[in-house]
């Protein structure tokens, strides 16, 4: 089914993302209808929607990730559209095709591309194809046969990394730095891949030994107009989950990220992608190389609109209601720079989730200061989802004046009641090699050992 407009949205998504699509429908002038757990009935976006809705008791797997409670409480409540936000059901393509199959618009790509580009195999022969560089490996899933699966190895070339197809969040990846360990390898990790992503298929990568994580924003309309929306450095990570994202790179040459933009517009124009998505790279010695695309509104969404001007889950509404971008390639700027730095209920050194009352909660402010957050004093945070509690963003005029402002705006904050991640925040905008700019992924990890030591 084609996107068609609608006037009601569904959020079928809770904390800090659901309170984001709450406000831009909002702005939008259309009905907002909140389907929430039985842990959540106490979130802002839920007492703010216009209508809202349980799903069910509180582990995801009995509401947000149950797709026939999702469908029936848009039926109920009359939604004409469903926006799932990020993480649970929104980079699933049975979800979204059972949405459209119900006659309501998927506030997302269509099932068919979730698909492609969901299978790490699939969308890096995709990319391939759209002339988008890819890091050397297979061509597609690893045979059954050892001797073909060192050969293949042997072709790659060491260090080399197997990685599960249908993979995603660090899980289902192994490196390899001897042949010798090559066929165990491939084994556990397709036992771990069958178990966690239904899918046992297996393919091998050259391993990169420091690269950054780069990320290219775009845009995409079903009238064939796709842009690009700068780039993302996501660079600082603990166990390949992002802790900081900052915008534009640093020290990445303009015409370096021009040129990779615009040959992922044209990828999306090739597959027939529409909506929002998020090319990932990995960047090593002046070269990009393709690792996959996330099909959906990114967490660190904000730090593109601050140095953009755009708000992207409003270009989201506007494609899946069947209309046009609201803008050109020519219309996009990159002003200043912007960080983030996402705020974990959780201790900031030991990385242990640490639920519990929010006793006090006084957010920062100022000048280029943006803090997205469901938090309010008295608030229970749940032990049965992600630790996120809030996002704090830094725009300034330049890099020095983003950290500046990022280092008062955590300083002033108040969060009493639970531990949180804020301290470890407060040290990486000290930390030298995060300060001059540039880490690899293995940055932070480094940081952490040598501290814990």
């Amino acid at each position: 089914m084609s996107a068609r407009p609608f006037d009601s949205l569904l959020i079928a998504n809770r904390g800090e993302i659901a309170l984001r699509i709450l406000r831009a429908a909002r702005e939008a002038g259309i009905r907002t209808i909140a389907a929430y757990s039985e842990a959540d009935a106490g979130l802002r976006h839920v007492q703010l929607a216009d209508e809202r809705i349980c799903l069910g008791p509180a582990p995801s797997r009995d509401s947000y990730l149950d797709i026939a409670r999702v469908l029936q409480a848009a039926r109920l409540t009359g939604a004409q559209a469903i926006h799932p936000g990020y993480g649970f059901l929104s980079e699933n393509s049975r979800f979204a095709a059972a949405v459209e199959e119900a006659g309501l618009v998927f506030v997302g790509p269509t099932a068919a591309s979730i698909r492609l580009m969901g299978d790490k195999v699939s969308a890096k022969q995709a990319m391939l194809d759209a002339g988008v560089p890819c890091v050397p490996g297979s061509a597609g899933a690893l045979p059954d046969e050892a001797q073909a699966i060192v050969a293949l190895g042997e072709a790659c070339g060491y260090p080399l990394i197997v990685k599960a197809a249908g993979g995603g969040g660090g899980r289902g990846m192994r490196v390899v730095r001897a042949p010798g360990e090559l066929l165990d390898a491939v084994a556990m990790t397709r036992q771990e891949a069958e178990r966690a992503f239904g899918n046992p298929q297996v393919y091998l990568e050259r391993f990169l030994e420091r690269p950054r994580h780069i990320e290219i924003q775009v845009l995409a309309d079903t009238h064939g107009n796709a842009v690009w929306l700068g780039e993302r450095d996501c660079s600082m990570q603990r166990r390949h989950q992002k802790v900081i994202e900052e915008a534009p790179a640093p020290g990445i040459a303009r015409e370096a990220i021009a040129a990779i933009g615009e040959r992922c517009a044209q990828a999306c124009r090739q597959i027939g992608y529409r909506g929002a998505g998020t090319f990932e790279f990995l960047y090593e010695d002046g070269a990009f190389f393709f690792i996959e695309m996330n099909t959906r509104v990114q967490v660190e969404h904000p730090v593109t609109e601050l140095v953009t001007g755009i708000d992207i889950v409003a270009e989201q509404l506007r494609i899946a209601a069947g209309l046009p971008l609201s803008l050109t390639q020519a219309d996009v700027r990159i002003s200043g720079h912007a960080i983030e730095c996402r705020i974990n209920a959780e201790d900031p050194f030991s990385f242990l989730p640490a639920p519990g009352v929010v006793s006090e909660w006084i957010a920062p402010g100022g000048p280029g200061i943006r803090v997205d957050s469901h938090l309010y004093g008295g608030y229970r945070v749940p032990s049965q989802y992600d630790s996120l509690i809030a996002k704090f963003l830094a725009h300034g005029s330049d890099r020095e004046l983003a950290l500046r402002r990022m280092r008062g705006a955590l300083g002033e904050t108040r969060l009493d009641g639970i531990k949180s991640s804020i301290a470890l925040h407060q040290a990486l905008m000290a930390e030298p090699g995060f300060v001059g700019g540039g880490c690899d992924i293995h940055h932070l990890e480094r940081y952490l050992a040598e501290n814990e030591a």
